[in-house]
Order: C-alpha cells, then sequence, then structure tokens
C-alpha cells in the first residue's frame, strides 16, 4: 500500500482539472506513473471514499479532495 501516491493522485486531480478528467476517463493512463496497486487504482478510479479512508488511515470529509474529486467519481454514470 502506497498512501502517498494515493493522496498525491487526489491532490493532484484536486488542482488539476486536465488531470482529474483523464481519471475520470481513462484512469488506467492517468494513473500509469504511480506506484500503486490494483486496489489503490480501481479505488481511485471509483471515488470509493470508505476504501480510500481506510487504507490511508484518516477521514477525507473535508476540502476539495473530496468536493472536486471522489465525489464527482461517485456520481458519474458510465460504469
Amino acid at each position: 500500500m502506497n498512501k502517498e501516491a494515493v493522496l498525491a493522485v487526489l491532490e493532484r486531480a484536486a488542482g488539476d482539472i486536465g488531470f482529474f478528467g483523464q481519471l475520470a476517463q481513462d484512469y488506467t493512463m492517468a494513473l500509469e506513473d504511480y506506484d500503486l496497486t490494483w486496489q489503490e487504482r480501481v479505488a481511485l478510479a471509483t471515488g470509493d471514499v470508505g476504501w480510500i479512508e481506510s487504507h490511508i488511515g484518516r477521514k477525507l470529509n473535508e476540502g476539495m479532495i473530496m468536493t472536486k474529486v471522489l465525489i464527482p467519481l461517485l456520481s458519474r454514470e458510465g460504469w
């Protein structure tokens, strides 16, 4: 588990709309430069808040990560 990489992806997606779009459309390509497990990749691609919080050891209930990244990923259609 690489919680630093997971947080780096979330922070980048919150501040870089182009990266967020890529994450939403093609997470495989968006995450290719990050050292992540397949579980971390899927959790980031789907906005799985519960999994992410349980594996990074803290809540993400405030700030830009929740409102700009995870909630939009959870609410989109297309799966």
